[in-house]
């Protein structure tokens, strides 16, 4: 979480940045088409602080390292994700979870199964194991 806090009056100035999603008084929420915008200017060799001033954002309000980390972040998701990332929720309620075996090759979820058998069978053969040592220790006591 950021070390600024924003007042009433910058928090006001931000909102009305077509950039800016949603302004609290120590975050601020950008758009996803920003994001995008930002990280494609970044990709041709404009530095962080270029483009958020291109932007209309005023650097002494939310800071260079706010952009610069911002930016960073978002050039992760953007390798990662590409343009989707920004354009669908992960996190929260909004997110799916864990990924859905339903789009899972044929392989794949005969992979999956046999994975689980073989382990099924180890914890099959553990509890014998175990109930025939306390067999054991009962016949001894």
């Amino acid at each position: 979480m950021s070390k600024i806090i924003f007042n009433e009056h910058q928090q006001r100035v931000l909102e009305a940045n077509p950039n800016v999603a949603s302004v609290s008084d120590r975050a601020i929420q950008y758009t996803p088409e920003f994001k995008i915008h930002a990280v494609k200017e970044y990709q041709t060799g404009k530095s962080p602080s270029q483009i958020f001033s291109e932007s209309g954002f005023d650097l002494t309000v939310i800071g260079s390292k706010k952009a610069t980390s911002s930016l960073n972040r978002w050039r992760t998701t953007f390798r990662t994700y590409g343009e989707e990332g920004f354009l669908k929720e992960r996190r929260g309620k909004g997110s799916t979870g864990r990924p859905s075996t339903n789009d899972l090759s044929a392989e794949k979820k005969l992979e999956k199964a046999e994975a689980r058998i073989k382990y099924l069978e180890a914890e099959n053969e553990l509890l014998k194991k175990l109930e025939a040592l306390e067999r054991q220790a009962k016949k001894r006591s």
